[in-house]
């Protein structure tokens, strides 16, 4: 049997000396989650497609705080592309060995009025994406031994919604897929999920949502829309050792919007 030493208090939520990928973190939650990696001492690869003024904006803002990050181009639904983020010329940290799989698209649409179009691009930007770039890291991951993998998922995973059929056959997915990885890749990578409620981020808002959604997001006991850091506080518990026997779970900090 494994002996692990007693947790240090005053480590706990420490992550230096760890590399960190977070996909699709030019804004909102992944942008919320690299900063937070960054401030606890994580060197942060910030994934992103075709938003590099702001993603060189956080790389700028944790370099003030004194941390290391690089901001890497990349469709993570591609994995020619993924390969070429990962090679050791496009990245000067090292092997991976925290990665949140956060990059993902939501769109309202009813179900008949979804195009195959419509369903292929969902899948494979909020459920293939966590497939390919879990891939893609794992190797390096089981050779050293050990790491961390989080994906983002969403409380619509668990409890459905009209006129998203895609987005919720997509990020149930993500939940299936995590206790899978779970279970075959234990207990060296642990492997957990997220499974926020609504969150203040483009995302959510009057702009991708009718207001009938928007007012079904309220619709909890908390009767309120999160901010990206508090999922991110959730993220940086799951990344450190504080979480190290939490194997295959989906954490919800949604509001109560789902009570398993």
């Amino acid at each position: 049997m494994t002996e692990f030493p007693k947790l240090d208090a005053a480590l706990q939520l420490s992550l230096t000396g760890r590399v960190a990928l977070v996909t699709g973190a030019a804004s909102g939650i992944g942008r919320a989650i690299a900063l937070a990696f960054a401030q606890a001492g994580a060197a942060v690869l910030i994934n992103h497609l075709g938003r590099a003024a702001e993603a060189e904006a956080l790389v700028v803002q944790i370099q003030s705080l004194g941390g290391r990050a690089v901001a890497l181009e990349a469709d993570v639904t591609r994995a020619d592309q993924i390969a070429r983020m990962l090679e050791p010329m496009s990245q000067p940290f090292g092997a991976v060995d925290l990665l949140v799989n956060n990059a993902g698209i939501i769109a309202e649409k009813p179900l008949l009025q979804t195009s195959e179009e419509d369903w292929d691009r969902m899948l494979a930007v909020d459920l293939k994406s966590v497939f390919l770039v879990s891939r893609a890291v794992l190797p390096a991951m089981i050779a050293q031994g050990h790491g961390v993998i989080i994906n983002i998922a969403s409380d619509l995973g668990y409890l459905g919604r009209e006129n998203f059929t895609a987005y919720c056959a997509a990020k149930a997915g993500v939940m299936g897929l995590t206790r899978a990885m779970a279970r075959e890749f234990a207990p060296a990578i642990r492997v957990n999920a997220i499974a926020p409620g609504p969150i203040h981020t483009a995302m959510v808002s009057p702009e991708t949502m009718s207001a009938a959604s928007l007012a079904q997001e309220l619709d909890s006991p908390q009767r309120r829309i999160a901010e990206p850091e508090e999922i991110a506080a959730t993220a940086l518990f799951l990344a450190s050792d504080l979480s190290r026997f939490y194997c295959g779970q989906v954490l919800g900090p949604n509001g109560g919007s789902v009570m398993p």
